[in-house]
């Protein structure tokens, strides 16, 4: 064995981010020898947990951890999802869905979103929403697994996703570090202690006086960042001009309106009020600018717009968009809130903290903690950062509403360059790039632009392979096989019944 490995890992604070952290390191690194995990955290110290939803890398995370599907949505309380619906974002009254999955059916090597432009400049009108298995089928409450045994039908390619209770979801990995061998040290943290010399962290020392000492330290302590930013000074890229909202209250509510396996963003006066719903309850929020509104009426705002009766006083959070100057310093990598906050308004908050813990695996250190290592990590996760936040301020950009302050702010800011480059092409030709191999794709791209009302001048000239009445025929063809699949899915509590997935009256009342 290399003679520099690393032998022990500190994870500090508990939380998704800590245990996410804590289980998939021991889960990768756990069988070599004299290899351990500790994870340290104070039980004084709350954190930042809500009901949580995701995008469908989750399954991949869930799957390296050998997690049971109907088990884990069981213990966490969890719904399905199959995209997000956004209400009275391009204006007031107007609604799309930002699907997971494909649009259609790309046709003689032209992508189907320049067919569908090249219909409706022959006068059909059909939403671009009628082509989406995970948009028709989330409005009707159904859901399936991916039918592979149905290569060619719609539903052999349904891409999912999870809402569940992050508390529950925390400890729920929690269960499955400590029996993969990962120790948990309750306490305060009162001490960081560094090395004299190149200014490494060596050790916590705890309130009881207990010392942890470890040669790598993931840094999940939050927001506050205890090792990243108040031990090494990291630096924070602050983010406020594109991304206003700077505050949030959260308050679950029970079930009542809906259950389709959606999440929910409707716009309000001065931001967006989210909706989760899960087996027990619905987790809802409003994250908006206190420039533009005062916590009372904020509060007074999401207390009006619930869909049940509210089941605690609505919880304050105050947050600045943007990230660490540099995530990885020295030998610290932070995590979850102590590396960056995007508001999530795409879902992105536990997939940040699952693309930082693939990247550091990619890159595990040595001993030697080599800085080229270092750079390249810390450059691939601002990267993300900045790719996740133009396809956030997409949406505040691309709006006509202009019944209030905020709404005037966003509708007039500057984009930044890679989303303006974006939608300069786009208006042009219908033209959509991924690039970098960046978390949203094109599809994801098409979804936001299309449903905030940006329009193509034209489409892909390609399209013209198939004269206009086939490519007429084609899109009622394409639209009548995508309804029909989705209403021969199950319906969400169907699906959960039949994998066991449906948690007892005793989890729901804990939770």
């Amino acid at each position: 064995m290399r003679p520099d490995r690393i032998r022990k890992v500190v994870v500090v604070g508990g939380g998704t981010a800590g245990w996410m952290a804590a289980a998939a390191i021991s889960k990768i690194m756990g069988d070599i020898a004299d290899f351990s995990v500790e994870l340290v955290e104070s039980e004084e110290i709350g954190t930042v947990g809500v009901g949580e939803a995701t995008i469908p890398q989750i399954t991949l995370f869930n799957q390296l951890l050998d997690i049971d599907e109907g088990d884990f949505c069981r213990a966490t309380n969890a719904t399905y999802k199959l995209g997000i619906e956004f209400v009275d974002w391009t204006h007031i009254g107007h609604r799309y869905v930002h699907p997971f999955g494909y649009y259609g059916l790309d046709m003689k090597g032209v992508e189907f979103h320049h067919h569908w432009l090249k219909g409706r400049s022959l006068g059909d009108e059909t939403q671009l929403g009628d082509y989406s298995l995970g948009a028709i089928a989330g409005l009707m409450g159904k859901f399936s697994h991916p039918r592979l045994d149905q290569p060619n039908s719609p539903l052999s390619k349904i891409a999912y996703a999870f809402q569940f209770d992050a508390s529950l979801y925390a400890r729920y990995l929690r269960r499955m570090a400590e029996a993969a061998a990962v120790v948990r040290t309750e306490g305060r943290i009162v001490e960081v202690v560094q090395n004299s010399e190149n200014g490494f962290v060596e050790a916590l020392v705890l309130q009881s006086g207990a010392r942890v000492e470890g040669e790598l330290f993931i840094d999940c302590s939050g927001f506050r960042g205890l090792l990243i930013e108040q031990t090494l000074k990291s630096g924070f890229e602050d983010w406020s001009k594109w991304l206003p909202c700077d505050r949030a209250f959260a308050a679950p509510c029970e079930l009542g309106g809906d259950h389709q396996p959606l999440t929910r963003s409707t716009a309000r006066t001065a931001g967006w009020q989210w909706r989760i719903p899960l087996q027990h309850r619905i987790g809802n929020g409003y994250v908006y600018s206190s420039a533009h509104i005062s916590d009372d009426e904020a509060a007074a705002t999401l207390l009006a717009n619930l869909d049940g009766k509210a089941l605690g006083d609505p919880r304050p959070l105050r947050f600045t968009a943007g990230h660490r100057r540099k995530p990885w310093v020295k030998n610290v990598v932070a995590f979850g809130l102590a590396g960056g906050f995007l508001e999530p308004l795409e879902s992105t908050s536990i997939h940040l903290v699952q693309s930082g813990i693939a990247r550091l695996m990619s890159l595990f250190p040595s001993l030697r903690f080599d800085q080229e290592e270092i750079d390249r990590f810390n450059q691939q996760t601002i990267q993300e950062y900045v790719d996740i936040r133009d396809f956030l301020v997409l949406h505040y950009k691309a709006t006509t509403r202009d019944d209030s302050d905020f709404w005037d702010y966003c509708r007039t800011l500057e984009p930044p360059e890679g989303l303006a480059y974006k939608l300069d092409m786009f208006r042009a030709n219908g033209r959509i790039y991924r690039e970098r191999n960046e978390l949203f794709t094109e599809t994801s791209w098409l979804a936001v632009m299309v449903g905030q009302g940006i329009e193509a001048e034209s489409y892909h000239p390609a399209a013209d392979i198939l004269p206009d009445d086939e490519t007429q025929k084609r899109l009622v063809h394409i639209r009548e096989v995508i309804a029909n699949s989705a209403r021969a899915m199950p319906s969400q509590d169907e699906f959960l019944r039949r994998i066991g997935g449906l948690s007892d009256v005793a989890l729901q009342r804990a939770s």
